[in-house]
């Protein structure tokens, strides 16, 4: 791909301009064009660099003054002493080369979860080709493929939208943002907008929480904005930690030190007590082989290990030990971006039924209303796993209802969704209509409590439905504005049998 092309505002321009300039159709391409693209664009996938050698890894331990002025230090010790020093040379060695191990080990451990993160991108993609849809390995795609996307689906490459039926996307590894994006296809988008503002384009590894949508690719590997980061990363200057700093600057000092006071032991020697050069040589170099604190590096890398396994337990990854400091140095984070600080997970922490205000954990019964609206207008998908798939306000709803031993998939075969009236922004509300085993429907209802109490005329409590009151209005509204001050997302569910 062109760099000219890689840079084209594509977000800037209406749907036909973007096909006709990557010279497509809705339709998709060709399997020859595929071919043909795929041959000069190169596969959809982000570089990996040179990887190194484990020989290379393992020298690069050793660059480091005060290793390497423990291994002078060694090497003196068996020049001056002989074989009496031959003991001190090999403790020295022991704990360099168990350092230098243990560096090796966790790198190697970091870099196994990097890649594991690395798998994490959507290995396979539904597209158009020749016409019908196909699915493909992602790493196939190329400019001008038109991809189907649909709710649980990882974007697998940087895409114009052309299609969007109430689409969602997740955005957080680029944006930070952790709510989902609404798309809108029609929207005209500023050349100056951010990413989080471009709602007519999807972009690599993001993750589609609700709704559908089909887009056409623009950008594929390195030249995703995913591509770009990577490209920042590997090309990132490495600074040192203020620890590396610390001991370099220890390493400095002390080596200046030792060679000062053997210098002068030397001179005292030979010009003042009369002794052999060489004989005031081996006391000199004794003194500073005793000098060097052979001890510090171990102990270093025991303390800074034990914080690396802590770190790992709480799923952190960390590459170089030293780093494991400088978190540990770090004494404010200024961040608004709740959800990707958090585990970006939502879950029902108060539930407002009969009259009453309930904690989460309270016991509702299976049989409860409220659990069949929650969970029946929602587009929450659940995989072979038990995973929940889906925007994360619904997917909250559903696990809420599986605490609470409501299966939806079981009642869902009972009572099958026939019909939907998805949530839309003007409406702020979500229908779905289920045919009951009588021959009767259910219509299931949630959205902003604000707009859905104007449509209820009636209120069910403890089983019983009566005529809703001006009264129970101002008490439900007031239940909403409390919550919502206690910063909660706050829904109303309503129903209607027919």
């Amino acid at each position: 791909m062109s760099k000219e092309q890689s840079k084209a505002l594509f977000y800037t321009q209406g749907v036909e301009e973007v096909l006709k300039s990557l010279d497509t159709s809705v339709d998709g391409l060709s399997t020859a064009q595929a071919k043909e693209r795929l041959d000069a664009y190169g596969y959809n996938e982000l570089d990996e660099g040179e990887k190194r050698s484990l020989l290379s890894k393992f020298i690069d331990q050793f660059k480091d003054l005060m290793i390497i002025i423990l291994l002078v230090a060694a090497a003196l010790s068996i020049i001056t002493e002989g074989r009496h020093g031959l003991t001190d040379a090999c403790i020295i060695f022991a704990v360099v080369v168990l350092n230098a191990a243990f560096g090796v080990y966790q790198e190697g451990q970091a870099e196994a979860a990097i890649e594991a993160l690395k798998n994490m991108s959507s290995p396979m993609a539904r597209v158009r080709r020749d016409g019908n849809v196909v699915e493909i390995d992602s790493r196939e795609l190329v400019p001008g493929d038109i991809v189907l996307l649909e709710a649980g689906d990882v974007v697998p490459a940087d895409m114009r939208l052309i299609e969007a039926a109430s689409l969602k996307i997740e955005e957080a590894a680029l944006t930070g943002e952790s709510v989902p994006v609404e798309k809108d296809i029609t929207e005209t988008v500023e050349a100056e907008a951010g990413i989080g503002d471009r709602v007519n384009m999807c972009y690599q590894n993001s993750n589609v929480t609700y709704g559908r949508g089909t887009g056409v690719v623009t950008n594929t590997g390195m030249y995703t904005e995913v591509g770009k980061i990577a490209d920042m990363l590997a090309n990132a200057d490495e600074s040192q930690t203020p620890l590396k700093q610390s001991l370099e600057q220890l390493s400095k000092t002390l080596t200046y030190l030792i060679i000062a006071i053997a210098l002068v032991t030397f001179l005292v020697s030979v010009f003042i007590r009369g002794e052999q050069p060489l004989e005031g040589l081996m006391v000199a170099v004794a003194l500073a082989v005793a000098a060097i604190p052979e001890g510090l590096p171990a102990i270093v890398t025991i303390l800074l290990s034990l914080g690396t396994t802590t770190l790992a337990k709480r799923n952190a990854i960390v590459r170089k030990l030293p780093a494991v400091e400088t978190l540990g140095s770090t004494e404010i984070i200024a961040s608004d971006k709740t959800g990707t600080l958090t585990m970006n997970q939502m879950t029902v922490e108060k539930v407002y039924t009969n009259g009453q205000l309930q904690n989460a954990d309270t016991e509702l019964g299976a049989d409860n209303t409220t659990l069949r609206i929650m969970t029946f207008a929602n587009d929450t998908k659940v995989d072979p796993d038990g995973k929940l798939i889906g925007d994360p306000t619904e997917t909250a709803l559903v696990q809420f209802g599986l605490d609470h031993n409501f299966d939806v998939r079981e009642v869902l075969k009972s009572e099958p969704r026939v019909a939907e009236l998805p949530f839309d922004s003007d409406r702020k509300l979500m229908s779905t209509i289920h045919k009951e085993p009588d021959g009767s429907y259910f219509v299931a209802v949630k959205g902003a409590p604000d707009q859905l109490i104007k449509r209820v005329t009636r209120i069910e409590i403890n089983g019983e439905v009566r005529p809703i009151t001006d009264e129970d209005k101002q008490s439900i509204l007031a239940v909403n504005k409390d919550l919502a001050k206690q910063a909660l997302r706050v829904l109303m569910m309503a129903y209607k049998t027919t």
